[in-house]
């Protein structure tokens, strides 16, 4: 099996970490995010970096105490990229100086002047014309006197060593975020740190698919494995990598609450089961889990219900799989991130819609996370490989208690049904006007109100409801799109008129925060 190069990000804290590692993999290299209270010299000898980064962080490295690398980390005669709070550190551990604030913070847009020395790392930049490139800065502290051996190689007015470097180390350092969309040309300084370090790019889709089907094969051999299969990216990858490896050794349990979307049953059983061979069972309980929501308003009882009745759907039907001593999951790679905690104390439990409840302790299995080194556009890459079609693998998340948090209030058949049918209207807009892809995330949510409206020579008291589409990178953070009018109109006027039931529409415009995405 092909041993890649690996470059490792130590963490100080940023908020952005996770964008560093996602620029890296987009130049085909392979990294890891491990804290730095991680990376010890035992550490790094066993995880031997081709290159290093560190990250920036809220500390101050004028603090006792602040956040470090272990000093061996400078003699692995590795290049090292500092950032930010980085490089603050890089400057205090190797005898320069570092002060506090004083007026010479600077937060968001900046930009760097080139200084006369040329240097590698900075090649393809400050070339428009204009002798200087924008920059994203967000630090208090500043370098007031950079370390032996460094020189500078850039300025910004609030950072007089926003680019230092010593060449002969191969040591880097910059003040503000190449990995943030504000930095526009951030990429071609990271692309050429990793050409700097030796990297050969050779972490790609197609190499990765290879290894972990073998990873599979050796981790499974000749037992059987059960997934549960939602129908979204995640579960949707692994189901078929896995399948992929082991063929008919896997098993998925498609549970059908009665809380999905438009004909989503039939599309994703029909899918997997018909076009893909996969052995599926269609766990149709939409009864069971309607009938114990009947009366229950209260958003968190809705999802305690739901989540209970999965697990006891679930390991109704695993059980009867003879011989299953595996449990595969959609688990990613920012989920085992966020399951390391950064602050020393306790790790966090990895978000529980990512472990199925706790089945693998309750039942007793194995876990296989075939995708748990993957990044979310990363899963979408080896779904193509794989064979996926696009209208799985760009789908928009759906929540694992489905439209229940998406009807506020009592959960009825009948709202249930005029939300599938307002959602598919909605749905197939967004598609005619070629948006779906430019959305993160897009829905109908059904309002426990009634409203008086008039259609031909009669009035109607019907449900209103409201259309819900964000744009968003990973979930955290989110914006409203912003539609015309004439979309929205159009659309309002379809849901109306197409769907019996709704007499109303109204745009969500919150943003998250202080909002979520979804409206339970």
């Amino acid at each position: 099996m092909t041993q890649h190069d690996r470059l490792l990000i130590v963490d100080f804290g940023s908020q952005v970490t996770q964008l560093i590692a996602r620029r890296l993999r987009e130049l085909n290299v392979y990294c890891e995010i491990h804290p730095y209270q991680n990376v010890t010299d035992a550490f790094l000898q066993d995880f031997a970096p081709r290159a290093i980064v560190f990250s920036g962080g809220p500390d101050s490295v004028t603090r006792d105490g602040s956040p470090r690398p272990p000093k061996s980390v400078y003699d692995m005669g590795v290049p090292i990229l500092g950032i930010c709070y980085g490089q603050q550190v890089m400057m205090q551990d190797l005898g320069g100086r570092v002060e506090a604030g004083h007026g010479t913070a600077e937060f968001g847009r900046a930009w760097v002047t080139p200084a006369e020395s040329r240097l590698d790392l900075l090649s393809g930049w400050f070339l428009d014309g204009t002798g200087r490139e924008q920059v994203w800065m967000s630090h208090g502290d500043h370098v007031s006197a950079i370390a032996p051996g460094f020189e500078v190689y850039g300025t910004s007015p609030g950072a007089p060593f926003a680019i230092t470097a010593d060449v002969s180390r191969r040591f880097y350092a910059v003040q503000f975020h190449p990995e943030v969309h504000h930095t526009p040309n951030g990429r071609t300084l990271y692309q050429n740190f990793v050409r700097e370090a030796g990297f050969q790019g050779d972490w790609t889709m197609d190499a990765y698919r290879e290894e972990a089907v073998q990873r599979i094969r050796d981790q499974i051999g000749d037992k059987k494995v059960i997934c549960a299969l939602s129908g979204g990216v995640d579960s949707s990858v692994a189901a078929a990598l896995i399948h992929e490896a082991v063929g008919d050794q896997l098993t998925c349990v498609f549970v059908d609450h009665g809380l999905l979307r438009l004909n989503e049953a039939e599309e994703v059983v029909g899918m997997f089961r018909d076009h893909m061979n996969l052995h599926v069972i269609h766990a149709q309980e939409q009864e069971l889990f309607l009938g114990e929501l009947e009366g229950v308003s209260d958003p968190e009882t809705k999802r305690k219900i739901i989540g209970r009745l999965f697990i006891e759907v679930f390991q109704k039907y695993a059980d009867g799989i003879e011989g299953a001593e595996f449990l595969a999951q959609g688990t990613l790679y920012p989920d085992v991130i966020e399951s390391v905690s950064f602050s020393g104390g306790p790790s966090v439990t990895i978000k529980s819609h990512h472990n199925v409840g706790g089945l693998p302790e309750k039942m007793g299995l194995k876990l296989v996370e075939p995708l748990r080194e993957l990044f979310k556009d990363e899963v979408r890459a080896l779904g193509r490989e794989l064979g996926l079609p696009d209208s799985f693998i760009g789908r928009h998340p759906f929540p694992g208690p489905g439209l229940a948090i998406r009807c506020p209030g009592e959960i009825t058949r009948e709202k249930l049904e005029i939300l599938r049918k307002a959602d598919a209207v909605f749905i197939d807009q967004i598609r005619r006007h070629g948006l779906y892809d430019d959305i993160w995330q897009a829905f109908v949510a059904i309002l426990p109100v009634r409203t008086v409206g008039v259609m031909g020579d009669g009035r109607t008291y019907d449900f209103a409801c409201a259309l819900r589409a964000v744009t968003s990178v990973d979930g955290m953070t989110a914006d409203y799109y912003p539609f015309s009018h004439d979309f929205l109109g159009e659309t309002a006027t379809r849901i109306i008129n197409e769907v019996k039931g709704i007499n109303r529409c109204t745009y969500d415009i919150t943003s998250k925060p202080p909002g979520t995405i979804e409206w339970e």
